[in-house]
């Protein structure tokens, strides 16, 4: 736990923390504000498919438990790339400020300081995480009752997609933390991962669509290899026609997070610091 506090302490110490706490705010505003809007679609029957099976995922998305996990997990997409980012400085920082040297000096063993980075990232991601549940929890049953389907605060899938929202924060975390490892540049890691975030997964939708409709429909079923929409299906108050089980989002996004920390620790372990 000292080691952890260091970390902590680290975080807290440099304006990073609150420039990316600015910077979610108006992101989750957005995340609420795109979210309204496409349940009010779904309720008044405005978002139609493209065929039967598209067809079959719309109507399982306005199922209006869909619509409440949906609505109360708000700003998972945006909040787990802060956090994705937040966790890669813990690390990258060390180069940026030129301390990782003294850091390893006086922490020999080098697993031990990677470990307590992975905690400090968790606890920044839970921090998050419960920033943006507390907001879901205050605003979005006004949200509900605007759209005249009740609030769903009692239904057992709200607070099961809730739980599951704190997991997948903690992975993207352990997922940050060893691309960090692997992207020591702090200018870098921000870029790299922040497009390949945001951009990356918007190319990767496109791909599998077209790979999809022209090549087999099975490859359909592929798109959760991808980080992003592994932690979405996860979400879901139900399990979602034309997709894996929700177990299988998590199953995926768990594998990314252990390989990520299995792979950072090793790095750490026998690469050069200077």
């Amino acid at each position: 736990m000292r080691l952890v506090r260091a970390e902590l302490f680290k975080v807290r110490t440099t304006s990073i923390w609150w420039i990316m706490g600015i910077i979610l705010l108006p992101l989750y505003a957005a995340s609420v504000g795109f979210n309204w809007l496409s349940s009010y679609a779904l309720v008044n029957g405005q978002a139609g498919g493209g065929g039967a099976d598209a067809q079959a995922q719309v109507d399982a998305a306005a199922n209006p438990i869909n619509i409440a996990t949906n609505l109360y997990t708000t700003g998972q997409y945006m909040g787990v790339l802060i956090v994705l980012l937040l966790s890669a400085i813990i690390v990258t920082s060390e180069f940026f400020h030129l301390t990782a040297t003294t850091t390893f000096l006086v922490t020999p063993r080098r697993e031990a300081v990677i470990l307590a980075k992975f905690g400090a990232a968790i606890i920044v991601s839970l921090v998050v995480w419960a920033l943006t549940t507390l907001l879901n929890l205050l605003l979005i049953p006004i949200i509900m009752d605007a759209l005249n389907l009740g609030s769903h605060i009692g239904e057992g899938a709200v607070w099961r997609a809730i739980g599951l929202n704190a997991l997948a924060f903690v992975l993207w975390a352990v997922l940050g933390v060893g691309l960090g490892v692997l992207i020591r540049s702090q200018l870098a890691a921000t870029l790299i991962l922040g497009i390949v975030y945001t951009i990356g997964t918007s190319v990767f939708q496109i791909i599998f669509a077209l790979l999809t409709n022209y090549v087999a429909k099975w490859i359909e079923n592929l798109q959760v290899l991808v980080p992003t929409t592994a932690s979405q299906l996860m979400l879901s108050g139900t399990e979602l026609p034309g997709n894996p089980p929700r177990w299988v989002g998590a199953i995926v996004l768990i594998g990314y997070a252990a390989l990520a920390g299995v792979v950072g620790t090793l790095i750490t372990k026998r690469r050069d610091i200077s």
